[in-house]
């Protein structure tokens, strides 16, 4: 297996990408600016950050809202790094380093994670310091009554109780972590296990703001501090009539065992039929059909794409097959750049057919490789739901730059397929999606409000090269894709795996 080629140095800190000609920012930038902003958890035990603390599950799906610090000069906390990972698809376009779509769980889940936040709270003004716990305080600068909540394994929820006077509304519960180690708090329905709130990673000694809106019903804090079994603090009944926010039923690793191997199943069908179309890809290099080989070449490049969330199971399969070459160098020149994008660039470049035929063997090779062992590969089931927010992550990062257009002027075609690639995903996890997101219809509206203004740019089967694009053109697709990453970030936040016990 060729080695990839190393990647260029990282822009300074805050440097952007060139804008396009016509003006507008690619998405990418403004999701890159989102995604470097420091979050404060603990770095996880193989070095990566986090994902990032958040008492927000979804806008309208899980009740959840997202947090506001309020930690004292005394907090412990740790922060994880802002520079993105070497891997994340922001870096990967900015340096021009072989496009990577793997090994990112721990970033990609941060970012959807925070998105959502930010999708069901907004800007949270940062609360005051530690107070004892049980008091209240005037309304704050955020508007909103706060109650400080110790939490911890033997003190979990203590200082909310029928002394306070539980009441309906948005509020803050400033939530004090007196233990010695780092807990997650949840805020939840005792009795159905329905979550209301969440706080991850939040450091011994540190204060932190929960902000949810109460109805009536009961409520417990759950305390789960690191290698201690989780604790439910007293429950505490909100009086009235006024019916509860949003809120989600937790998932587990064993729910989503069964989607995923549809999806896999799902996979397999798409390796038969990407083996197929490589192979008439090879067949039409190999007789100097290159008129025929630019129509297959898409047609092949197109299933590829439509396989977004198996990405990561791939390994170094998925750059051999539709791998980039740096920017600024020669693609002709560089022996490590193999696969789709490497013929796409002989093909639109004048190549001669005996010039592209290795190159069309070793990809119709490695297809055919990756579908003889895809029944031996395993994909992990906690991240089914991230995967449906990384594959438009992906296409607002590397289509919607032009990234990765070697010629063709396909990127369209490429992110239509990977929203095709997203319904996929959703809809082996509908059957656990339909009972937890109030959104799934307004997702699906705008998954095809976004495909069919792509398709209205493609006429007799020539797709509109970015470039080529008006500014409202541009402007639409950007749009488009910019609203179906925030409401599909909720979805990573549901399918969240959280501990039970």
């Amino acid at each position: 297996m060729p080695a990839e080629p190393a990647p260029e140095p990282a822009p300074a800190a805050g440097e952007k990408t060139a804008a396009p000609p016509d003006g507008v920012v690619p998405p990418a930038e403004e999701a890159a600016e989102v995604e470097r902003t420091p979050g404060d958890e603990p770095a996880a035990p193989d070095g990566k950050p986090a994902p990032a603390d958040t008492t927000a599950a979804t806008a309208d799906t899980t009740g959840t809202t997202g947090t506001a610090d309020t930690d004292t000069g005394a907090d412990t906390d740790l922060t994880a790094s802002a520079a993105p990972s070497p891997d994340t698809p922001a870096t990967a376009a900015a340096t021009g380093a072989p496009r990577r779509r793997r090994a990112r769980g721990w970033t990609v889940a941060a970012t959807a994670v925070a998105v959502a936040a930010a999708v069901t709270a907004g800007v949270l003004a940062t609360g005051g310091g530690h107070r004892t716990a049980g008091t209240k305080a005037a309304a704050s600068a955020d508007g909103l009554e706060h109650t400080a909540v110790e939490v911890s394994p033997s003190t979990c929820g203590r200082g909310w109780g029928a002394a306070q006077q539980p009441h309906a509304g948005t509020q803050a519960f400033d939530l004090h972590n007196t233990a010695g180690s780092a807990t997650e708090v949840y805020l939840k329905d005792p009795k159905t296990g329905k979550l209301f709130a969440e706080i991850e990673g939040l450091a011994p000694g540190a204060t932190r703001s929960m902000v949810v809106d109460l109805g009536s019903g009961r409520y417990a804090f759950e305390c789960q501090q690191e290698d201690t079994d989780a604790v439910t603090g007293p429950t505490v009944t909100v009086p009235g009539t006024v019916p509860q926010g949003p809120s989600s039923l937790p998932v587990t690793v064993h729910d989503l065992i069964p989607p995923t191997l549809a999806y896999q199943k799902w996979i397999k069908a798409r390796m038969a039929e990407l083996a197929t179309d490589t192979g008439v890809l090879k067949s039409d290099i190999d007789r100097g059909d290159l008129a025929a080989a630019r129509r297959d070449w898409l047609t092949g490049h197109l299933v590829y794409e439509r396989m977004g969330a198996a990405y990561d199971t791939f390994g170094d399969a998925d750059g051999v097959i539709n791998g980039t070459a740096p920017i600024g160098q020669d693609p002709s020149a560089d022996p490590d750049f193999t696969g789709f994008h490497r013929i796409e660039y002989g093909l639109w470049h004048g190549a001669s057919a005996k010039s592209l035929r290795g190159q069309a063997d070793t990809l119709d090779k490695a297809v055919r490789a990756l579908k003889a062992q895809w029944s031996t590969q395993q994909m992990d089931p906690a991240n089914m739901g991230l995967r449906a927010h990384e594959i438009i992550e992906n296409a607002e990062q590397f289509e919607l730059t032009a990234r990765t257009d070697y010629g063709s002027g396909t990127n369209l075609a490429t992110a239509s397929a990977n929203i095709d690639g997203t319904r996929a995903i959703l809809a082996k996890l509908r059957p656990l999606l339909a009972a937890r997101d109030t959104g799934l219809k307004q997702l699906d509206a705008s998954l095809d409000r976004a495909q069919n203004y792509l398709k209205s740019l493609e006429h007799g089967g020539n797709w509109t090269p970015l470039a080529e694009l008006t500014r409202a053109q541009r402007e639409q697709v950007n749009a488009d894709f910019g609203d179906l990453l925030e409401q599909l970030a909720p979805v990573a936040a549901i399918f969240d795996v959280r501990r039970t016990v």
